[in-house]
């Protein structure tokens, strides 16, 4: 997969509300809520043109019966892909568009990481900033080799998410 980072587009925020109206079509009653998180959902940074969606549903059991028309609708159901109580969709392939962390929605712990580090990026412009020149400078560095951009960038989130998680849990 390339490695490619864009500056924002606010495009990005209408593909996802797009999609959750799909995607919200094919889970009916199952779903609770429906989320834009990662780097895409935080105005200003700069991020891999790659949308997360949270889907929170009430049993993440019955997730499953569902992915003949995740499939129809473009994407790859992949189970937990590891991650407990994940159910884990892609969509593009290699040149990936969406992807989906799908929880049930009383797995405060998976939730409130992902949610933590939105918000706390979208309250805190200079840590977004550096979260962001860091990918692009990975993404110029790796331009072919996903692994070692991740690598490049986990010791960074670490420390985002453990800073986002104080913050997010005071806040509550």
């Amino acid at each position: 997969m390339k490695v490619r980072v864009m500056n924002y587009d606010a495009q990005w925020s209408k593909n996802f509300r797009a999609e959750a109206k799909k995607i919200r079509d094919i889970l009916g009653d199952e779903l609770v809520d429906i989320h834009h998180f990662g780097s895409t959902a935080v105005p200003g940074i700069r991020a891999k043109p790659i949308i997360d969606i949270m889907p929170l549903v009430k049993e993440i059991k019955r997730v499953d019966s569902f992915n003949d028309q995740m499939i129809a609708l473009g994407y790859e159901p992949l189970g937990e892909y590891g991650i407990k109580g994940r159910r884990y969709f892609r969509k593009g392939e290699d040149n990936r568009t969406h992807q989906m962390h799908m929880f049930q929605f009383d797995n405060a712990q998976e939730i409130d990481r992902h949610l933590a580090v939105r918000d706390y990026l979208r309250k805190h412009p200079e840590a977004a900033r550096a979260y962001g020149d860091l990918k692009a400078k990975l993404a110029l560095r790796h331009p072919e080799d996903i692994e070692a951009y991740m690598n490049g960038k986990d010791a960074f989130v670490k420390e985002l998410e453990k800073k986002a998680l104080d913050w997010y849990n005071k806040d509550i």
